[in-house]
């Protein structure tokens, strides 16, 4: 390693070092944090303890699954999701990625679970001096006419160094010369140029070219320096140079100005006559940036836009014009062009973080979507106003750095509204206003909040006696509008008693199905009816149930013989005798026989008939009565 090696390891050491002890002691505002480390550091150098800075131990910095949104920029930095260390992931060149901007800040956030949150953090990247000032062009060569007086200047080429601060262009130093000495200029607060003051007259016919040497130093320890070779050539006599109108032109040009427009026409005089008198205009000293968006018309002068200029990549240009006549005498001017903003970009959706699935019984405020706004364009063109489209139950609010929280604002019912489809639309405060939405699609999820439920509060159930045992009498039926084994539902008897003996020694339910089965045949003489209570039980956690009540009604038939009473039955064969009077009339009441039948209904009307008589046409027998 050569001694600028060693000495910019140093240095860098030192930064780092007093970087890391800075992030020790500066305690963030609620969810935003700031390092600053040096550029260039090496991949896997320790930026900070996110964890430690947030507050969190040891059990939760796995818990939380700290990660970066990458949201498709390039990632300088990783997080180690055990310890919460913030590790350099990349190379990272501040001049790549800030160019001349003084402030270099590479802002990301962090996502953490268990609760979801988002930690924005911002880390400045501190410049060292690791470029060497450099000439844009090379050598420099100049055509300076010998009755040039002394005290004319002549503007050189400037030096670039894409550091800042003091590791950027510092001076310029001319070798020592008999006929010129350097006088350095600011254009602004960024720009030195140098330029050639002629102290003695120069005489073409005793010297016709000069050799000079221009160096660029920039401020860095040790400083870095970028040399250019003067090549002056002597012409004769132009005693009158080209003289501008304006020594600087302040241009404000609309960003959306068009191919070919003219964006500025400048003027140069000559007092000479002839070719002398003639001007050419030409960029000099300007940057390829420049030269790409502009073009500059020799004779008259004019700037017009070569390719279009876009605000949100550069706000300004600055070139400067050379007036060259034909004598070679020269003059310069400055124009500084300042892009002014037109709302031309359309606010960007960005969904950082979202649920795809949420409980019906989430909360009030539940996190559904963490959604980032940007919008390239600045002032009110960059100003966002975001809303949701049928928002209920959901609303929308505003969080910090662009970015927007979808919560919950109202009770979910799955079993209404299984999903939604929610709209983000995005607009900015532009005239006329640009707009972008975005569609997030969200399912909600079940819980057991429904009881199953039967159509009927009470059933009726007609079963004829005599029927099988383990027949089928009725299916039940409850309905529950949950979903999986929340709407599983089981079907159970409550425990009675039907006259001494348990229910299920007379009835049985299939749990899946609700059909009941009869255990045993019923006799309708011994029982008419029952009731019975039916239990519907989801499968949730807890459980939910309804009951319904059975009425079984025990429907009769003919099974029962009529029953003799009068006459008693004697013994076997043995015959009851009745006397009757020889004056007896027809129509006589001899006797009445009296009998029953155990059975129901029609099953229970009795008719009487005669058998047989041993004088049939002596006696009859009412057919309802039994009088005979």
């Amino acid at each position: 390693m050569d001694g600028r090696s060693k000495a910019k390891s140093r240095s860098v050491k030192r930064q780092v070092c007093l970087l890391f002890l800075m992030s020790f002691v500066c305690q963030t505002v609620s969810e935003h944090l700031r390092y600053s480390i040096p550029e260039e550091m090496g991949k896997g150098s320790i930026v900070g303890n996110l964890a430690k800075d947030l507050k969190l131990s040891a059990a939760e910095v796995g818990n939380r699954n700290l990660h970066i949104l990458s949201l498709g920029k390039k990632q300088y930095f990783s997080i180690n999701a055990e310890n919460g260390n913030l590790y350099v992931k990349d190379r990272i060149d501040r001049e790549e990625i800030c160019g001349e901007t003084a402030l270099c800040p590479i802002s990301f956030e962090v996502v953490s679970a268990n609760p979801m949150d988002i930690f924005y953090i911002t880390v400045e990247i501190q410049d060292i001096n690791d470029n060497a000032p450099h000439f844009l062009n090379g050598d420099i060569k100049l055509e300076i006419s010998e009755s040039s007086l002394p005290g004319a200047t002549f503007l050189l080429q400037q030096a670039e160094d894409p550091d800042i601060g003091t590791n950027s262009l510092q001076n310029y130093h001319l070798n020592i010369n008999k006929y010129f000495i350097l006088a350095i200029t600011k254009q602004d607060s960024l720009n030195k140029y140098a330029e050639l003051v002629l102290e003695k007259q120069l005489d073409h016919e005793s010297e016709s070219t000069v050799s000079l040497t221009l160096t660029a130093l920039d401020g860095g320890n040790p400083a870095k320096t970028g040399t250019a070779k003067i090549q002056i050539t002597v012409i004769d006599a132009n005693d009158n140079p080209p003289v501008f109108s304006q020594k600087v032109y302040k241009i404000s040009l609309k960003e959306n100005a068009s191919k070919g427009s003219t964006v500025i026409q400048v003027k140069a005089t000559d007092k000479d006559e002839g070719s002398n008198g003639q001007i050419n205009y030409s960029f000099s000293n300007i940057a390829d940036s420049v030269q790409q968006k502009f073009e500059l018309e020799p004779h008259y002068g004019i700037v017009t836009i070569r390719e279009e200029v876009d605000f949100e990549e550069i706000e300004k240009y600055t070139m400067v014009i050379e007036a060259r006549d034909g004598g070679g005498l020269v003059a310069h001017c400055n124009i500084e062009v300042n892009l002014v903003d037109v709302n031309d970009n359309a606010p960007e959706v960005i969904l950082a973080s979202s649920s795809r699935e949420i409980p019906e019984n989430s909360p009030l405020g539940t996190l559904v979507a963490l959604i980032n706004i940007k919008d390239k364009d600045s002032g009110d063109n960059g100003e966002v106003n975001c809303h949701l489209q049928n928002a209920s139950p959901f609303k929308i609010v505003s969080a910090a750095n662009g970015y927007y929280k979808l919560l919950t604002d109202g009770p979910l019912d799955r079993e209404s509204t299984p999903a939604y489809n929610l709209t983000i639309t995005a607009t900015d405060k532009g005239t006329p206003p640009l707009s972008t939405q975005k569609t997030i699609s969200l399912e909600i999820s079940d819980i057991n909040d429904n009881a199953p439920t039967f159509e009927k509060s009470s059933y009726t159930v007609y079963v004829a006696e005599n029927n099988p045992a383990s027949s089928s009498i009725f299916s039940i039926k409850a309905v529950d509008p949950d979903l999986g084994r929340n709407a599983r539902i089981t079907y159970s008897i409550l425990t009675s008693k039907i006259e001494a003996l348990p229910l299920p020694s007379y009835l049985s339910i299939n749990s899946e199905s609700g059909t009941l089965y009869s255990q045993r045949s019923f006799d309708y003489e011994q029982l008419r009816e029952f009731e019975v209570q039916v239990k519907a039980e989801d499968g949730g956690s807890p459980p939910l149930s309804s009951n319904a009540t059975l009425k079984v009604f025990i429907q009769d038939q003919n099974d029962q013989s009529p029953q003799i009473l009068y006459p008693s039955p004697g013994a076997e064969a043995s015959a009851s005798f009745e006397m009757v009077p020889r004056s007896a009339e027809m129509g006589y009441l001899v006797t009445k026989v009296v009998a029953v039948d155990t059975d129901s209904g029609h099953n229970a009307w009795l008719s009487y008939h005669l058998l047989q008589a041993t004088e049939p046409g002596l006696l009859t027998i009412g057919a309802h009565t039994g009088e005979i």
